[in-house]
């Protein structure tokens, strides 16, 4: 990270809400420029004129001096969603300006890029985030019928336009609906995890318990205001729509197996799952410089550290790379589970917290595959996602790594000087990301 030290400063988020609800009429880009602009200090208003040719951009308020922001979902109409969000939210066009993607890590990861440019060129201050639109999502050709229309497109005479047609099948006229599965695999996140549960004797009642756990935490939160500050009023909705307060072990227990429902034997459900969501959230990445040019009042800690893994999805959990990074992190910096006061983990599905929890706790796993032979000690369960995780939260792709890293640097802000906390995302392909943090 060039030498400096890197601070991250909690940013702002829309409120999370169901697909098909209260946000379903904005895309990416409606969804993220409010959040951009709130976040400069600008009117976080969405209908910010567009700027015609011409006109000069907006400079007041925080000047960053570098923009990432990422999404999961592609949409044919722009390449670099970043700068299509700066420029629609009418910010400072001389900032620069790119896109990243890294699956449920995205906008974790645009902050750990940032985190590695800043200090070079004069560069002090990155606005960093991301977003998803689960409800605005496009549908495309098949690849066959696209490259028939392109040949059909491109015939100059009506022999070269019926010579298109050979080779072009009845199955290849289809449309392409995305889904949320992995392509090398074939499976979606659901089906393998809950291989990982089977392999890990996962069962379903403390899968349940966890979920219960992460509403009722995320509620209390609510009702003490904590996410007030975190989050800027999108479309007439300032809260966030799935936590519950009126679910129970009970009404949990009744839910039927979303996606192994054929052995008898699944054990994820709608209630132990993070549910599909609309949503945008942003976080600062600063020097010591930049850190300067933000409110004092925002909270800010260290970024000490981070680790990426990767493991072998084809004989691995694909969601189990964090097992690989956290013992690397902190064995590397001389810590122990104990050590850390707060752990954020992404709830991506209950079953894929208590899978990697239990690797985490297993000294074999640590030695065998992560390459740690450390003793770490036991994993503090008391202390993890105390104002609620994903599955309560909801769980935006491309915005839920800003997400998680401002909740918890505001939760390790309030805590003594020296506390330290662990944030961790797993992702499509086999990969994770993990940080380490400190209050200061």
């Amino acid at each position: 990270m060039n030498g400096n030290d890197i601070w991250l400063a909690a940013g702002l988020r829309t409120p999370f809400a169901r697909v098909d609800g209260p946000l379903a009429g904005l895309g990416a880009i409606g969804l993220s420029v409010p959040v951009m602009r709130a976040m400069i200090g600008l009117e976080p208003s969405s209908a910010a004129p567009r700027p015609r040719p011409g006109e000069g951009s907006i400079r007041e308020g925080i000047r960053p001096d570098l923009l990432v922001w990422g999404t999961v979902i592609p949409n044919l109409g722009y390449s670099n969603i970043a700068r299509e969000v700066q420029i629609e939210a009418g910010l400072d066009r001389t900032v620069p300006a790119f896109s990243t993607v890294l699956a449920c890590s995205t906008s974790m990861v645009a902050a750990l890029e940032a985190a590695s440019m800043l200090g070079h060129g004069g560069m002090a201050l990155a606005l960093v985030g991301g977003v998803e639109s689960m409800s605005r999502v496009q549908i495309g050709l098949s690849q066959n019928f696209s490259d028939w229309l392109r040949r059909f497109s491109q015939a100059r005479s009506i022999a070269q336009r019926l010579a298109s047609f050979k080779g072009l099948r009845a199955r290849d006229i289809r449309l392409h609906i995305l889904a949320v599965e992995n392509r090398a695999t074939g499976k979606s996140m659901g089906e393998h995890c809950e291989e990982m549960a089977k392999a890990w004797s996962i069962a379903r009642d403390p899968q349940d318990r966890l979920a219960l756990a992460s509403h009722e935490k995320a509620v209390a939160g609510q009702k003490a205001g904590f996410f007030d500050d975190l989050i800027v009023p999108v479309a007439g909705t300032s809260r966030d729509g799935f936590p519950r307060a009126d679910t129970s072990l009970e009404r949990l227990a009744k839910l039927q197996p979303a996606f192994d429902r054929t052995s008898g034997k699944g054990t994820l459900t709608a209630g132990n799952s993070s549910p599909l969501t609309d949503g945008a959230a942003g976080l600062w990445v600063a020097t010591g410089a930049g850190l300067k040019r933000l409110p004092g009042s925002l909270p800010r800690v260290r970024l000490v550290d981070w680790e990426i893994a990767a493991v072998d999805l084809f004989t691995e959990g694909l969601l189990m790379a964090p097992a690989y990074a956290i013992p690397r992190m902190l064995a590397r910096n001389g810590l122990r589970y104990g050590d850390i006061a707060l752990w954020e983990i992404h709830e991506a599905f209950a079953a894929q917290v208590l899978c990697n929890v239990a690797a985490l706790e297993s000294r074999d796993f640590r030695r065998r595959n992560a390459g740690v032979d450390a003793d770490l000690g036991e994993f503090p369960w008391e202390r993890l996602n105390p104002h609620g995780g994903s599955v309560a939260l909801g769980h935006p792709f491309g915005a839920t790594g800003a997400r998680i890293l401002s909740q918890a640097l505001k939760e390790l802000a309030a805590m003594p000087k020296g506390s330290r906390a662990v944030v961790s995302i797993c992702a499509d392909g086999g990969l994770g990301t993990v940080a380490l943090l400190q209050a200061e």
